[in-house]
């Protein structure tokens, strides 16, 4: 990325870092039990599968594309989790299963982009619908939540030696954050997705693989959207054929409030996960103080207007300091041409 990329994401890196600290401060001084481990540890399982699906989004959306069947795939491999166990399949089987089906959906999201050449948004909203209808189909009204106790246990009790503060999806997140940080930021690979999110053509040029690099990317989506699927019925104890509907929303808000640009060519890891940690740290706080639930969706969209407004009225007057400066460069040169004919 160009120097003064770097500097504006850097810019915004602190400017989250100062938001975060003003929910802690929000947080606390709205409730007492805002600081405990227990409310902590609450706030960790209500954010942890919503946090794992922001990084293969992170990554596409870098590229300039965007997957908005994150959530249906979630939804759907929750539904097949409990279809395929209350069919006796083994546990085991049923997670690989479930996690080569993610996969193959997000490989028919990457399929229709990258080959049959549709756009994203178009591709990946007929497929939210799509999977989340495969997902009634599997399921219909039935409820399943006879899941073995060793799996269920996993989904609502802490890490060992955390204290009791993290949970085993906020953990699996951790980890594959680390992942996802280096293959973007310190590899080959990750350099040839900034490429093609700032110009998709000369990435070609370059000798980018540009769409079997997307068709990889999809398959990622697809794959990490089942894992959190499978964690999500976990830490319910129960599979329906609604479970994680709506997430998407939030998916996004998060990676674009993390400063990763919907233009594409633009982002980091560390950003997306402040942005989590805001995201989460606010809607927890704003619960304790008794916020309407079914009127959280006025903060979710007011971030994603934010997200979305600021960079790009910030560049606008960086545009419009710019010419300024130019002027003022032309104006004085024109003076010391005159003077020297003078």
């Amino acid at each position: 990325m160009a120097p003064d990329r770097i500097r504006s994401l850097l810019r915004w890196e602190v400017g989250l870092s100062i938001a975060l600290a003003a929910v802690i401060v929000f947080g606390i001084t709205a409730s007492s039990q805002f600081p405990t481990s227990f409310n902590l540890f609450y706030l960790n399982l209500s954010i942890g599968e919503v946090a794992i699906m922001t990084l293969p989004m992170t990554l596409l959306i870098v590229t300039g594309e965007i997957d908005l069947s994150v959530a249906s795939t979630l939804g759907m491999s929750s539904a097949l989790v409990g279809y395929l166990f209350s069919h006796g399949w083994s546990m085991p089987l049923v997670i690989a299963t479930v996690l080569a089906v993610g996969a193959v959906a997000g490989w028919f999201n990457g399929f229709l982009v990258t080959r049959i050449g549709l756009p994203s948004l178009a591709v990946t909203i007929g497929t939210l619908t799509l999977y989340r209808g495969i997902a009634v189909v599997i399921l219909g009204p039935n409820t399943i939540s006879t899941f073995p106790a060793r799996y269920t246990n996993a989904g609502v009790t802490p890490l060992p030696h955390t204290g009791g503060y993290l949970s085993y999806s906020v953990g699996i997140f951790l980890v594959l954050a680390v992942v996802f940080g280096i293959v973007l930021h310190a590899t080959p690979f990750g350099r040839s997705l900034f490429a093609m999110g700032a110009n998709d053509e000369a990435a070609r040029y370059a000798g980018i693989r540009v769409k079997r690099t997307k068709l990889i990317l999809f398959v990622v989506s697809g794959l990490v959207c089942s894992l959190a699927g499978i964690l999500y019925t976990f830490r319910l104890s129960t599979a329906v054929q609604d479970n994680g509907i709506g997430l998407e929303l939030s998916v996004v808000t998060i990676v674009l409030l993390g400063g990763v640009s919907i233009f594409g060519g633009r982002g980091t890891i560390i950003g997306v996960v402040l942005a989590i940690a805001v995201f989460a740290g606010l809607q927890n706080a704003l619960l304790l103080t008794n916020f309407e639930q079914r009127a959280m969706g006025v903060v979710t969209g007011a971030l994603l207007l934010l997200s979305v407004l600021i960079p790009n009225v910030t560049a606008f007057m960086e545009r419009g300091r710019d010419f300024l400066r130019r002027r003022e460069l032309g104006v004085a040169r024109g003076e010391r041409a005159r003077e020297a004919a003078s």
